[in-house]
């Protein structure tokens, strides 16, 4: 919408995917800071608050009646402040708001089911939530390859040319990406603004690889793929300042979590941050804390069935520092710096080709 101001008061400002992005940013953020206070109210009046896993370390008993379902609020201010603010003819833009609204969905029902029943896992079974993203990212990617006909070839860092293309298997091989950075956000989300600052940063990058990407004169001197998916970055800088509006109360003592409506949305938009900008190799190292998180429910999970034995006291990780007993803050901070450094190193390989 802001956009369209230029053609209609000749202001060439609202043209620039910069200014819109500024702007995008500060409308989400503003827009989350005023709402998440009222839902807060409201959680606590229905009691839509956080059921806590038995499992989980002892003190996490003491969460049990915080605000549950906070990205609902911040994903539906990314979308607002997107819609103001972006072109509406672009079809990677709509695609980034098509992930949003389908992984909300999804965590909300995910949410929902387990607030009514108060019990952590009395949601949506594995498989179910498990089918339901295949399902939504079988949708985004077919719109992407389909619609979009966005381009197939694999690109991965250092190498200035694709290696191969991979035709239609790219739709499976963007459902699995999507899926995987999905289901990695929503494992980490298990301590106050543990995988929000490390999204922001993700996002952050990944705003800045998106506009190089879809600039003809940037994407040639540093030797990247141009494709027109500089719009997205409006998108992606929305979601920022939601998540930005979000930490306010999410960080330590946690006022409200994210539930799985935020932490799922945000894995699959990242995953699809990466795939429309060719950098769905450079994700590991983007959402380097996701990798070492899932990698370690991963090795705890096999090492049990194959050998009987754990190799860390709890999984996730941040779970094993917990039983530790390294005090909450700390392990939140430091994966934080991890995640900071971690999306540093990942803007400086751009360079190297």
């Amino acid at each position: 919408m802001l956009y369209y101001l230029h053609e209609v008061l000749g202001i060439h400002l609202f043209s620039y995917i910069t200014f819109r992005s500024g702007i995008a940013f500060f409308i989400a953020l503003f827009l989350t800071l005023y709402l998440m206070p009222k839902f807060i109210r409201w959680a606590k009046r229905t009691s839509s608050t956080q059921p806590i896993n038995h499992w989980a370390p002892e003190r996490h008993q003491e969460k049990a009646k915080t605000p549950t379902m906070g990205g609902v609020v911040f994903v539906t201010s990314a979308i607002v402040a997107s819609l103001f603010t972006m072109r509406f003819d672009n079809a990677y833009a709509w695609g980034a708001l098509l992930v949003l609204i389908l992984f909300m969905l999804i965590g909300l029902q995910d949410d929902y089911a387990k607030v009514k029943k108060s019990e952590n896992l009395a949601g949506l079974t594995a498989r179910v939530k498990l089918l339901l993203q295949i399902g939504a990212s079988l949708i985004v990617a077919c719109y992407i390859c389909m619609v979009a006909d966005f381009n197939t070839e694999l690109y991965v860092p250092f190498v200035k040319t694709p290696l191969f293309d991979m035709g239609y298997f790219a739709i499976l091989f963007w459902v699995v990406v999507i899926v995987a950075s999905s289901n990695a956000v929503n494992l980490t989300d298990g301590l106050d603004g543990l995988a929000t600052v490390p999204s922001i940063a993700a996002l952050a990058t990944f705003a800045i690889i998106i506009y190089i990407t879809g600039n003809v004169k940037f994407s040639s001197y540093l030797l990247l793929p141009h494709f027109n998916v500089g719009e997205v970055a409006v998108v992606a800088m929305a979601m920022m300042g939601a998540l930005a509006g979000f930490l306010w109360y999410n960080c330590y003592p946690a006022e409200v979590f994210m539930g799985d409506s935020g932490s799922l949305t945000v894995g699959a938009f990242l995953g699809y941050l990466a795939i429309i900008s060719k950098s769905e190799v450079l994700l590991l190292l983007i959402g380097s804390i996701f990798v070492i998180e899932t990698l370690s429910v991963i090795l705890q999970v096999g090492s049990f069935k194959l050998r009987k034995k754990r190799i860390f006291l709890m999984a996730p990780i941040h779970h094993h520092f917990e039983m530790k007993k390294w005090a909450e803050s700390k392990i939140i901070v430091r994966f934080w710096m991890i995640a900071i450094l971690s999306n540093i190193l990942a803007l400086i390989t751009l360079k190297i080709r």
